[in-house]
Order: C-alpha cells, then structure tokens, then sequence
C-alpha cells in the first residue's frame, strides 16, 4: 500500500538537490541573462520565486494545521518580484534562503500526523484545499519550474570533461 504523505515528503525534498545540480556550473551573471518562460525571468528570478511560493506554502500549511478551514490568500507573483527586486536578487542568498524554508517546510510537513494532511483551507479561486493536496500542488510547481530553468540553461551547456 502506497504511504502518500512520505511519497510527497520524499518528492518534495528533491528540488533544492536539483537546482544546486542544474546551477553548479554557472556564473551569477550567466543566470541572470538566461531568460525564458512565461514572465520572461531570469533563472535568478525563477529562484526568487520559487523562495517565495515556499515562504506562501509554508504559510498557508501551517494556517490549515492551525486554524479551523481558514482562507488562503492568494498573492500576486508579478507584484511580488517587483517589490522584493528579484532583477537584482543575489543567486547565494536566495538559493539558501530557499533551502533554509524547505528544510522548516519538510520537518514541519513530516511532523504532521496522518489525520492533519486532510485539514482543510479556502482558497478563493481554487476552492477547498487540503495539506495533501496543496503539498502535491507545490510538487507539480517544483517541477515546472525546474524544467524551466533546465530550458533556460540549455543554451549556455559547456561540453563535459
């Protein structure tokens, strides 16, 4: 019988070895030109928010493990690397920061007893979500976003060897 929740905790504590694996190899300066997807980012806007929709997710796991069916706000992406100046983020910084959320985001998702993964929220424009299924949405998120910066990197690949 599939454990879900340790099948997400164990996917969901892959990406920060996935990004310090897709960046190692690269200048700050190479990531911030290294351009793509919907918004046009640089790779080190991607991380900034990637950093950021961690410190949401966070945010909103620990409301539904609190709180009675709170609602979950949602926020503004756009807005959000304006006002926090992902243009001219610093890569270590935001890397770590990330990293540090993660790790607080894992111990506390893995602390969790079986019945609190169904606790529930009220998102306005997705309706009712779970920490289950707000934990697999940010899974998904993860992926297509390092995929993402895999499409960015693509054409600064320096031959092995």
């Amino acid at each position: 019988m599939y454990n879900i929740p340790q099948d997400l905790l164990d996917g969901y504590e892959k990406l920060p070895d996935i990004l310090i694996g897709l960046l190692r190899h690269y200048l700050e300066d190479e990531l911030r030109n290294a351009r793509g997807g919907d918004e046009n980012w640089s790779v080190i806007e991607v991380l900034c928010h990637l950093r950021d929709a961690e410190e949401y997710a966070l945010a909103r796991n620990r409301a539904m493990r609190d709180q009675i069916d709170p609602r979950i706000e949602p926020y503004a992406q756009e807005q959000l690397a304006i006002e926090r100046g992902y243009a001219k983020a610093n890569l270590q910084d935001t890397l770590q920061t990330f990293v540090n959320l993660r790790r607080t985001h894992l111990a506390e998702l893995a602390a969790l007893a079986p019945a609190d993964w169904e606790r529930t929220g009220q998102h306005p424009e997705q309706g009712q979500i779970t920490i289950l299924t707000h934990t697999l949405h940010m899974i998904s998120h993860d992926l297509v976003h390092a995929a993402q910066i895999a499409r960015q990197l693509d054409p600064l690949s320096r031959p092995q060897g």
